[in-house]
């Protein structure tokens, strides 16, 4: 089940500029351990649906995940030995933007040790640097 949006105002964009921090979507809001990112980066669906799996099975279904990013940005690419010009190619994936500070996944209902495992797991699967963080009080 790759994430993709059902619509959007325009099929292709440009790339951007990722600058700057995440402010919103930077605290833990649901649950109890996170993968926060360290700097910016595009994150595909596909990449998104990789670290899920890994971390479901490695919870065995156990605990509660949530998936605090959306790909809601086409990303581009024309085909291989085709010349310069005759416009933009076709969307390739669709990825997130991730600016450091914001929190990817969120899980809880399982022990501290396995969570920093299952997070570590999933880890591998992005193309960002992350740290795990927990909930004040844990």
């Amino acid at each position: 089940m790759l994430l993709s949006p059902k619509k959007t105002k325009f099929r292709k964009t440009q790339k951007g500029r990722r600058r700057g921090l995440s402010y919103s979507g930077s605290s833990l809001s649901f649950g109890d351990y996170g993968l926060k990112a360290l700097c910016c980066g595009h994150v595909t669906s596909q990449q998104i649906e990789a670290a899920r799996v890994a971390m479901t099975r490695f919870t065995k279904k156990g605990g509660k995940i949530w998936i605090r990013v959306f790909p809601d940005k086409p990303l581009t690419k024309k085909p291989a030995e085709v010349r310069m010009g005759k416009g933009k190619g076709a969307v390739e994936a669709w990825a997130a933007v991730v600016k450091p500070g914001r929190i990817i996944y969120e899980m809880e209902g399982i022990s501290r040790a396995d969570a920093v495992l299952a997070l570590t797991l999933a880890g591998h699967k992005l193309p960002v640097r992350k740290k795990i963080v927990t909930r004040e009080g844990l």
